[in-house]
């Protein structure tokens, strides 16, 4: 059960249009490395997790990005309402507008909906968590570029760097969460058996691998 809180976890206030940069910000909402793929994928991955402290993990993240999906499309809206659908037009989301007006639809900044095909689910541990490492190195990396699309827009670079910030945080618990699992997957346990055993040194003691 989730618990709501009505405020972002970081504060938006953009008192200014800019359509062409929230053409590309909305990558970030429903694009193939933006903020819904990862939420769905982490909160569906927790299943296949093999215990209680990687599932908590998957569980606290894929809710956090659910909270920067929220982030994102508060800056698409602030940055696009009240614009009108010649300004729109201008800064290439003319058929945007005519498909979902001033409305938040997920998408890429290239115009492709939303797919969730970009959703990586394999119920195996390792590959599912050396995925959401490499997942969260890309939404690094694109709210990089996107920072640097708007460096002209201090409050908009603000909020970025923020969601970039929180990627690079994802990225070491999914870290230390594969560590985790590799250790209890991969542990090798040690048997002590009695009676003499002329090929180790033991004293008498053998220990088996398995």
């Amino acid at each position: 059960m989730y618990y709501y809180v009505k405020s972002l976890q970081y504060p938006i206030n953009i008192n200014h249009k800019n359509p062409k940069l929230a053409k590309n910000i909305i990558s970030q909402y429903g694009g193939p490395d933006g903020e819904l793929s990862a939420s769905l994928r982490y909160l569906s991955q927790r299943f296949g997790m093999p215990d209680q402290k990687s599932k908590a993990v998957l569980n606290d993240i894929g809710t956090e990005e659910l909270a920067h999906l929220e982030m994102v499309g508060t800056l698409v809206h602030q940055l696009t309402d009240g614009v009108s659908p010649e300004e729109l037009e201008k800064a290439g989301l003319g058929p945007y507008y005519t498909d979902h007006g001033w409305g938040v639809y997920p998408q890429a900044a290239a115009g492709f909906p939303y797919n969730a095909v970009s959703i990586a689910v394999k119920g195996d541990p390792v590959a599912d968590l050396t995925e959401d490492l490499a997942a969260e190195q890309k939404a690094r990396a694109t709210y990089e570029k996107l920072i640097d699309l708007c460096k002209d827009d201090p409050a908009v670079v603000d909020v970025l760097r923020y969601l970039r910030e929180r990627e690079v945080v994802h990225f070491q618990r999914f870290g230390e969460a594969l560590n985790g699992v590799q250790e209890k997957l991969y542990q090798r346990n040690y048997y002590l058996t009695g009676g003499n055993n002329n090929n180790n040194n033991n004293n008498g003691c053998g220990c088996n691998n398995r």
